[in-house]
């Protein structure tokens, strides 16, 4: 996948993280990777303020040549189908009777094109089976609600799935401070001589700490730690500059010893072994959202699509359409062997042991992630962020 095509995607990401800020309930998880595509797709196809808005949203200048939007969601629906453990697709659901033109058609992806019949009970189930299908279960439901003048669907749906190569092992226990204290938890340790996974920068909310956790298909998991007053959106925005390398981080065999960022210590310990340690603790965490696009229609340029009054889209087709609704389910599942997330976005247009002895001493650190904290799913080779979300609420204790 192109850089360009990357970092459109991410400040896509970083913009979404800033505009919707985690709620105080059990947190969310979004993926604009899900979302980037359908809104390039719809911007070749647009005219008029809808076009610039939609443009300016997926980062491409609405001036670029025929097909540059289209093409490049094309191009990145193609390299996510190549990226391990991680599966992708998009779909088109039209009217028979609504006239699609043929050079924008021609520019989705294979065996993506559908048909609406009118009986919304026999789509609706149509529809969520195929999200049901490609989401590996994950997500059972598309996110839409037909109408009697839908004219069209246009969805994708994301799955990832993956193991750590080192995994964590359970231990359920106490904290002995914050919003999390006092309650049992599903904590999550493991230890490695690689201090440099965690990393500590500073943002512009403060210094933020990171935990990157590999995964076994190219894809990592990061968790962003900030300071307790520190702003979700700020945090998970820091950390996407990081993982992106926008932003200078630090690893752990080169900071100072002390506290020299959140939830992490370091210090030198007597050991049997010249290897320094890193000790990460955190806990297991299911969360689920789903987001109503049009709420931010600006972030996502669909303020102008979304007027029903006139059509936007005359390179979709001759008929007037206009967005009558834009949703994404999303679910990120973190455990101690591995990690999945899924979402499925929709788009629907409506008319309009013993101790040996200790003969070294070593650098140790600890990081503890045992408040709430963002997440970053990261292809490793492009640096493109597939999920992100924030935990407020950890898993529960399983008997």
């Amino acid at each position: 996948m192109t850089i360009s095509t990357v970092r459109a995607v991410n400040r896509l990401t970083k913009r979404w993280a800033a505009a919707q800020p985690p709620d105080g309930g059990t947190g969310t998880v979004f993926t604009a990777a899900g979302v980037w595509p359908l809104l390039a797709l719809l911007a070749d196809g647009a005219g008029g303020a809808a076009r610039e808005e939609l443009a300016r949203a997926v980062g491409i200048p609405a001036g670029a040549a025929a097909g540059a939007a289209a093409g490049a969601a094309r191009e990145l629906l193609a390299a996510l189908a190549g990226v391990r453990g991680l599966r992708t697709a998009t779909g088109l659901w039209a009217r028979d009777a609504l006239p699609l033109e043929e050079a924008w058609r021609a520019k989705l992806p294979a065996g993506a094109l559908g048909t609406l019949t009118g009986d919304a009970g026999a789509e609706t189930a149509v529809l969520d089976a195929w999200a049901s299908d490609r989401t590996g279960g994950l997500i059972e439901r598309m996110p839409v609600s037909l109408q009697e003048d839908t004219r069209f669907v246009l969805a994708s749906a994301l799955a990832l799935r993956l193991k750590w190569i080192r995994p964590f092992y359970e231990e359920p226990g106490h904290v002995a401070e914050g919003p999390w204290a006092d309650r049992l938890l599903p904590l999550l340790v493991r230890s490695t001589s690689l201090l440099d996974r965690v990393r500590v920068a500073h943002g512009p909310a403060g210094p933020v700490t990171l935990l990157e956790v590999v995964g076994d298909t190219g894809v990592d998991v990061h968790l962003v730690l900030g300071e307790p007053d520190a702003p979700a959106g700020e945090t998970l925005g820091a950390g996407i500059d990081v993982v992106t390398r926008a932003l200078p981080a630090t690893g752990a065999d080169l900071l100072p010893e002390g506290k020299p960022g959140p939830g992490l210590s370091v210090t030198t310990v007597p050991a049997v072994s010249r290897r320094p340690r890193l000790t990460a603790r955190t806990v297991a965490f299911d969360v689920r959202a789903e987001h109503d696009l049009l709420e931010q229609a600006r972030l996502f340029g669909l303020e102008s699509a979304s007027d029903s009054s006139r059509g936007h889209f005359p390179g979709i087709s001759a008929e007037p359409l206009a967005i009558g609704s834009a949703r994404q389910a999303a679910l990120a599942r973190f455990g101690a062997e591995g990690f999945e997330a899924a979402a499925v976005t929709a788009l629907m247009a409506v008319a309009g042991s013993a101790p040996p002895a200790l003969r070294y001493r070593v650098r140790w650190a600890e990081v503890r992630f045992d408040r709430p904290f963002g997440f970053l799913a990261v292809h490793r080779a492009s640096r493109l962020v597939l999920a992100a979300g924030w935990i407020s609420e950890p898993g529960t204790v399983s008997e």
